[in-house]
């Protein structure tokens, strides 16, 4: 057998074992269980609260639980009709679940139900039971697109688990305590009889949300 013959074998059987390697490894995330911790970066930042999402995969299916907590919207924040009425909002917490399909190792879409608090004050003012104007809750059913990229996984220290989630999710108002969405009162600011309406719990109070989180992702099982 000639030289370049050899050669050829020997390029051709390493491109097998190569495809092979890479097929096997392109399909490991389909049979892997972790847990991941995740903290979104839009809650601290744009309202001065918190969010901790906990996520358990099993091969293809996620199963989370995401928990806000102190959730604070004034001036811009909030919408020209509530600025003008001169009202602050704070939302204790907000909380659910959601079950979702890995379509890709990066990508999955979940369907979700989230529970919301709103309450309602005068801007610059304490906010307490005694200076409250109004409070409701609201139930949310929707669905979501998150990424999952961990820069570091190739790595064999700390780092490997380190994750970075964005998602754009839809979570249209299914339900409200508010009796017929709104709430009428006599404005203090304004010396005028004013409406609050229901909002939606996405961003700037929309049904869509949209954000990223930041975590670190702990494998529960070796790859097969």
């Amino acid at each position: 057998m000639t030289h370049l013959k050899l050669h050829s074998l020997k390029a051709l059987f390493t491109i097998i074992v190569l495809s092979l390697s890479l097929g096997t490894y392109a399909q490991d995330w389909k049979t892997e269980k972790r847990f991941d911790v995740l903290f979104g970066l839009a809650q601290p930042v744009l309202a001065k609260g918190f969010n901790i999402e906990g996520d358990y995969i099993n091969n293809r299916f996620i199963f989370d639980y995401s928990h806000g907590a102190s959730l604070d919207f004034s001036g811009k924040l909030v919408p020209t009709e509530l600025r003008k009425q001169n009202i602050a909002i704070h939302e204790p917490w907000t909380t659910g679940f959601g079950v979702g399909y890995r379509l890709k190792e990066w990508l999955n879409v979940r369907a979700e139900s989230k529970w919301h608090k709103f309450e309602y004050y005068y801007d610059g003012e304490p906010q307490n039971a005694g200076t409250q104007i109004t409070s409701y809750q609201t139930f949310t059913m929707g669905v979501g697109v998150y990424g999952s990229y961990q820069p570091f996984k190739k790595k064999d220290n700390f780092l490997k688990g380190f994750l970075i989630s964005p998602s754009v999710r839809f979570w249209p108002t299914v339900s409200s305590s508010l009796k017929n969405d709104k709430f009428t009162y006599l404005n203090k600011t304004t010396n005028t009889v004013e409406e609050i309406k229901t909002l939606d719990a996405g961003s700037n109070f929309s049904p869509i949300v949209v954000n990223i989180s930041v975590g670190y992702s702990f494998q529960l099982k070796k790859k097969r």
